[in-house]
């Protein structure tokens, strides 16, 4: 039986993180993580670390000379502007993303030989969901919609040199995924446990900071992780497209209950408010709470990265109050038809997660 070995491009990164965890538990004689910071893996995970910035050429074309054996390729790995969401409607990001690519990629197509399979992510912003209203639920059939992207950059190329090649490739688009890892661009699961965190030391309930309202969908970096892991071997999933998601719908108004339950605390609502700027105010308070519980040492910034603008985002906080929040649901017939269909309950996963990251010391046990 010939060797298997997982490349994890973005390992640091919410997706990457799990990824990485899910094929060096599967089996896979070689599992090497690229990222620039190490993903946060249990110590007994034999995962190999390349510690590489995907905009250094040199760097990359050295890192592809040593990954000969390659056979399996998750490519997690993104770039964000600080803010995060006018990041994504400026050519400069959407070319870094693209740019970061192609410098691991084109010397990495030339020396993995043994190459059979790529696995590249994108996510709802295919759909337009950034800029207009989408279609419910949309479905990987329908046509491009045409708005500036960077996932249409890295799509076009990926394409372009799986023509003629041995290897298959498998796009993602995952509905907003929740994981354990820290220091992430759009993972909100740190941003509540730290939010709890300093409402419980203010003696304050865990008042829900967004708006009412807004049907959507989840999907944890797990299940995205068993779905790649399922996709790395499956002829089902070759040179095609999937949505996934946990399986189910919520509001963050209605799922609130259930996130105050597992954090051991009263849930309460009042007018919307910017998550963000909240906790950037109460950044000392989290100093302290680090320091009281012997937390992993993380500043605020540390912690959530660019997550706590994502948080606002998704809450709607920053929608007019007149605006309806229209549905991003996304229709996964077609993943479940080809062979996958694991699912996960929502509100049980949010319980699970907040626990994890307390356990892991990121976060104070409630």
């Amino acid at each position: 039986m010939s060797k298997k070995t997982a490349l994890i491009v973005g390992a640091s990164g919410v997706i990457g993180q799990a990824a990485a965890e899910r094929f060096a538990k599967s089996g896979f004689d070689r599992v090497i993580g690229l990222s620039r910071r190490p993903p946060d893996l249990p110590p007994e995970l034999d995962v190999e670390h390349l510690a590489i910035d995907l905009l250094d050429e040199e760097a990359c074309a050295n890192a592809a000379s040593e990954l000969g054996d390659l056979t399996h390729l998750v490519y997690a790995a993104l770039f964000e502007k600080p803010g995060l969401v006018a990041g994504w409607h400026e050519a400069d990001q959407m070319q870094t993303n693209l740019a970061m690519m192609r410098n691991l990629m084109e010397p990495l197509l030339s020396s993995a030989t043994k190459l059979s399979h790529v696995s590249a992510l994108q996510g709802t912003k295919a759909y337009g969901a950034h800029v207009h209203e989408i279609s419910v639920p949309a479905r990987e059939s329908q046509a491009r919609d045409p708005h500036a992207n960077f996932y249409w950059l890295q799509e076009d190329y990926l394409r372009e040199k799986r023509a003629g090649a041995p290897w298959s490739l498998t796009i993602w688009r995952p509905q907003v995924v929740f994981g354990t890892a820290t220091g992430a661009a759009m993972n909100i699961i740190p941003v509540l446990g730290a939010y709890a965190a300093i409402q419980r030391t203010l003696g304050r309930p865990l008042t829900y900071p967004g708006r009412p309202g807004g049907v959507a969908e989840a999907v944890s970096a797990e299940l995205v992780a068993d779905a790649l892991f399922w996709a790395s071997d499956a002829v089902e999933a070759a040179d095609q497209i999937f949505n996934i998601t946990n399986g189910d719908v919520f509001t963050w108004q209605g799922v609130w209950p259930a996130i105050a339950r597992a954090l051991k605390m009263e849930p309460a609502y009042g007018e919307p408010f910017s998550l963000a700027d909240y906790l950037l105010q109460h950044a000392d308070v989290w100093d302290d709470v680090v320091e009281k519980y012997g937390l992993r040492p993380q500043s605020l910034k540390e912690l959530v990265g660019e997550s706590h603008h994502y948080a606002d985002l998704l809450f709607g906080v920053e929608a007019p109050a007149d605006a309806a929040r229209a549905p991003v649901l996304v229709s996964t017939i077609k993943l479940r038809q080809a062979g996958f269909g694991a699912c996960e309950d929502t509100e049980k996963m949010f319980a699970r997660l907040l626990d994890e990251v307390a356990v892991l010391g990121i976060v104070p046990s409630p």
